[in-house]
């Protein structure tokens, strides 16, 4: 399961929110660490770096970013949905 929460949060646009910037998420940053989980949800620490651009399409910035995410599961532990707190 745990390869499975790492490639949805690759793919998953409520990340997004925590980028400061309006800039991209980096996904080769993109860690994760397991803080809590039950039967029904995985509590997440979530890091990455947000890759900030200028109006020509150079990179201006890089910026470390972080938050919590809350990722429910079913019964058979297939990923339903995630919640970023």
């Amino acid at each position: 399961m745990r390869y499975e929460i790492d490639e949805y949060l690759k793919v998953c646009p409520e990340l997004a929110t925590l980028c400061s910037q309006n800039g991209w998420i980096d996904n080769s940053s993109l860690r994760s660490e397991i803080l809590s989980e039950n039967a029904y949800e995985v509590l997440l620490a979530v890091y990455f770096d947000e890759v900030v651009m200028e109006g020509s399409g150079c990179v201006a910035a890089i910026r470390p970013c972080y938050g919590r995410v809350r990722v429910q599961t079913g019964n058979s532990g297939k990923l339903l949905g995630i919640q970023v707190d």
